[in-house]
């Protein structure tokens, strides 16, 4: 039986080089650096791609917390248990409810109604692998959101699957 070795848990002296500046930036952010994060240093690339998405999906037009509607709902969807226990305690930082944080992760409906456009409408994407039907899309706008949020909301799944599918590549 063939035995896979385990992604190492790297450190900023055993990183690669391309990784370092990375893994600084999350431990001066974070005051340390996940286990996860730690693991997916072995690609530079990856690492540094999804800090940068991160960073673009932050200075979006969508309110911070429906930005985290769409980040929970790809991590709960796709069972990635650390995303979701980040993105709750910073869901909870920006004052929302544990009752959002626990229907998020929970995948159950939300009281919001506007936040509940966004969860519903980032299902449909996933669900229809981008195509969403015009009575969705006009569900979605029904609640103020526009054509830009809808694109941002594609940003923002792009970007946490990417991250969802290294945290549980790495393990």
């Amino acid at each position: 039986m063939p035995f896979t070795e385990p992604f190492a848990e790297h450190t900023v002296e055993t990183a690669p080089a391309g990784s370092v500046r990375a893994l600084e930036g999350i431990a001066k952010n974070l005051g340390s650096v996940p286990p996860p994060a730690a693991k997916q240093a072995e690609s530079p690339e990856l690492l540094n791609g999804f800090l940068r998405m991160s960073a673009l999906f932050e200075s979006v037009t969508l309110e911070p917390v429906a930005r985290e509607v769409v980040i929970m709902t790809v991590a709960a969807r796709n069972e990635c248990g650390l995303c979701v226990r980040m993105h709750a305690g910073k869901l909870e930082k920006l004052g929302a409810g544990k009752s959002l944080v626990a229907a998020l992760a929970e995948q159950r409906p939300l009281e919001s109604a506007e936040l509940e456009a966004v969860r519903v409408f980032t299902c449909a994407v996933l669900d229809g692998r981008g195509e969403v039907d015009d009575a969705r899309l006009e569900a979605f706008y029904a609640h103020g959101y526009t054509r830009r949020n809808a694109l941002e909301v594609v940003l923002g799944i792009g970007t946490y699957t990417l991250s969802t599918f290294a945290n549980r590549l790495v393990g």
